[in-house]
């Protein structure tokens, strides 16, 4: 591998100065704006296929995962438009991507006469989105780190998750009021709204220069580096799915109340702990942060697990967002650690893959768990799951202490 001390640039010159705030600001700005788009888009849709297009479950839950699917199988040409182009470039391609999507995702709305037509389309919009979101995900996380520094990667990857997490949250009852209000084809044009909001938030950032004579790793050589970390996240965010499939069936099977509570407190205190602790990464080590984390998804999953009142099991939705609000930071730094600055984007695509691939994974396997025993059933696997996390962990810290 060539020398390329000479070729890196430092932070400090490229940001002039530029506080991390300032860096910041724009970079959650555009990620919230892209994920607004997705928070919309799955708000709007299971109606619009069941009730217009007058199609089922199964074509629902289709184009509902299409973008998911299509996030992952691009995760790896993301990293390397990040790294060969610029973090800045991949965020802009990002960016003109969803606003592709939502002028799709508006012709489907035109076509809805024609079902087979606007089914079509909405598929295609579907895969775009995808896209869009491994494309401005990957590059907005590598474009903050290489401007303020490897030593608030942690900051930047967690503020970077409350922006995804905010958006698609208050997206889907937005894009509900705006269909009752104005129809959908309005939600649908507000997405194109938000991609120029996406865009103009990081105009006045810098760009981040690359290095051309860097012998690059192959992606499947940089997937088994940060290999230990993806698989940690990926038995951690069982429990995080798990909640998102079937909390609510939890509820109505026991008959108790206030499921969407149960939600409202996973993401109410997911946000509240990153707003409270985005430092803790970078200041004690994503070893420490990430065992603690695991600890309390564990207790929260098995409040859910063994719960005999609803009120139990919101408060172990409660603990599984506290638990599993800094993971993905916490690992994360230890990741990017072990990968040259000029791959760290090809390091974050892979190393979201892992997360992408365990929400496809999560839900079929707790979907039989809840067939063959129950839907409580389903958390303790949740808290099984997260406990293999910790075991990865402490063997990957055996073997580099």
């Amino acid at each position: 591998m060539k020398n390329t001390k000479s070729f890196t640039p430092d932070h400090r010159d490229i940001t002039k100065q530029r506080t991390t705030v300032q860096v910041l600001v724009p970079i959650v700005l555009s990620v919230f704006a892209m994920y607004l788009t997705m928070g919309i888009a799955l708000g709007s849709l299971p109606g619009f296929i069941k009730n217009d297009l007058k199609s089922g479950n199964f074509i629902i839950g289709t184009v509902i995962g299409l973008q998911s699917l299509s996030t992952l199988l691009t995760r790896a040409y993301a990293g390397k438009i990040t790294d060969t182009s610029g973090a800045n470039t991949s965020n802009r391609y990002g960016v003109f991507i969803v606003l592709a999507a939502g002028m799709m995702y508006i012709l489907a709305v035109s076509a809805a006469k024609i079902t087979f037509l606007a089914l079509g389309l909405l598929l295609i919009a579907r895969i775009i989105h995808g896209i869009a979101e491994s494309m401005l995900v990957t590059g907005s996380l590598t474009w903050g780190i290489s401007l303020l520094g490897f030593q608030h990667s942690g900051k930047v990857m967690t503020w970077n998750g409350i922006a995804m997490y905010a958006g698609i949250a208050l997206g889907a009852p937005l894009s509900l009021w705006m269909n009752a209000q104005a129809g959908i084809m309005v939600s649908f044009s507000v997405i194109i709204f938000l991609a120029g909001v996406s865009w103009i938030s990081t105009v006045t950032l810098p760009a981040v220069p690359v290095d051309p004579s860097f012998v690059r790793v192959p992606f499947y050589k940089i997937t088994g580096k940060v290999s230990d970390q993806g698989l940690a996240l990926a038995f951690s965010s069982m429990g995080f799915a798990c909640i998102a499939s079937f909390i609510a069936l939890l509820f109505e099977e026991k008959s108790w109340n206030h499921s969407s509570l149960g939600f409202f407190c996973f993401g109410g205190f997911y946000i509240l702990t990153r707003l409270l602790f985005s430092s803790y990464p970078d200041k004690f080590g994503g070893y420490k942060v990430a065992l603690v984390s695991f600890i309390i998804e564990i207790v929260g999953q098995l409040c859910i697990g063994f719960s005999v009142s609803g009120w139990m099991a919101i408060v172990g939705c409660a603990l599984t967002g506290i638990g599993f609000s800094l993971v993905f930071p916490a690992l994360g730094v230890l990741a990017i650690r072990k990968i040259a600055p000029q791959m760290r984007g090809t390091a974050l695509g892979a190393y979201s893959a892992f997360f992408d691939l365990s929400l496809g994974l999560a839900g079929p396997v707790a979907g039989l768990i809840a067939g063959w025993l129950s839907y409580q059933s389903v958390y303790i696997f949740g808290a099984f799951s997260c406990s293999s996390a910790i075991l990865i962990l402490i063997k990957t810290k055996s073997r580099n202490p």
